[in-house]
């Protein structure tokens, strides 16, 4: 047998690793890491680039989907409206942006007491002078403006509703207020009431009469001593009023500034059951058929019949 000293390997045979050697050891590892995570480092940096150059290069088409969107939006379905003047004060001041919903008469009819924006290119002059763009940036920057909402457009208005085909309205009443079909108008939650006086408006300074016809409106600013109206195109085409088909939505909304955000309902006095007592352009026709229906039960009753043979 052996003896252990006979199995034992000699110290000089054996294997030693000194400590230079774990040295270099560590420090060739180290190298691999380095140039491992070097490499690494430099693909990250390539795939960083390559997501900033694709980001640049995607912009202009987000932006671009972007505006295709919001003119769609625009066209069909809402629209925001600078407002340029004093007309519809204090309801809309000045400056204010309101949002206009041009769906709703899709799906119901035009209400008396709604705030409506109507184009009246041909037959109502602008309320506000601006000067035409001298050149073709500014006209293109104008134009944008205008269709986003934050310039004016001289070719639209904003007023309140006061009358629908078949109305009769009158100014004034022994009090002084608006009738529609003789019924009296309570006009103090929304015409116009001075700051520093707290004097309102009169409902109108100029009496008139008019019913209006089919497919016109009657409309009147809230701000009466200075809005140029339908009481100021008495001398136009339609008396004074507009035409529904020029209606290009409701006001629903102010969405600017921040500290005027508000909703614009119909005021509680358009609510009288009464208002709706004059007859509707289709309402003698339907009268002539009621009221013919009896009498030819009559004639059926009183004619002769025939014998047969």
């Amino acid at each position: 047998m052996r003896s252990e000293a006979e199995g034992a390997v000699p110290d000089e045979q054996q294997t030693v690793t000194s400590s230079e050697d774990t040295a270099d050891s560590s420090s060739s590892e180290e190298k691999q890491d380095d140039t491992s995570s070097g490499a690494l480092g430099f693909r990250g940096r390539r795939k960083r680039k390559k997501k900033q150059g694709s980001f640049w290069k995607e912009l202009p088409v987000l932006i671009g989907v972007a505006l295709v969107l919001a003119l769609l939006i625009k066209t069909f379905a809402v629209q925001a409206f600078y407002i340029p003047s004093a007309s519809m004060e204090n309801t809309l001041q000045i400056g204010d942006r309101v949002l206009v919903n041009k769906i709703v008469y899709h799906t119901r009819d035009i209400k008396r007491g709604d705030i409506v924006v109507f184009n009246g290119l041909d037959s109502w002059d602008p309320e506000v002078d601006y000067a035409e763009p001298s050149n073709p940036v500014s006209k293109f920057f104008r134009a944008i403006g205008s269709a986003f909402g934050v310039a004016p457009n001289e070719k639209d208005y904003i007023k309140r509703v006061i009358g629908i085909p078949g109305d009769r309205v009158k100014c004034c009443d022994a009090q002084g207020r608006i009738t529609v079909n003789g019924v009296p108008l309570d006009e103090k939650s929304y015409l116009y009431t001075d700051s520093q006086t707290g004097e309102q408006n009169k409902p109108s300074n100029e009496t008139f009469d008019h019913t209006v016809q089919p497919g016109q409106l009657w409309v009147m600013g809230d701000h009466r001593e200075v809005s140029s109206d339908s009481r100021a195109h008495r001398g136009d085409p339609g008396g004074g009023t507009i035409p529904i088909d020029h209606v290009i939505g409701r006001a629903f909304v102010i969405v600017w500034p921040l500290n005027r955000i508000d909703t614009l309902p119909i005021p509680k006095t358009f609510d009288q059951p009464a208002l709706s007592a004059a007859l509707a352009p289709a309402t003698p026709l339907a009268l002539g058929f009621i009221g013919a229906l009896p009498v030819t039960l009559l004639y059926r009753r009183l004619r002769p019949r025939r014998r047969t043979p």
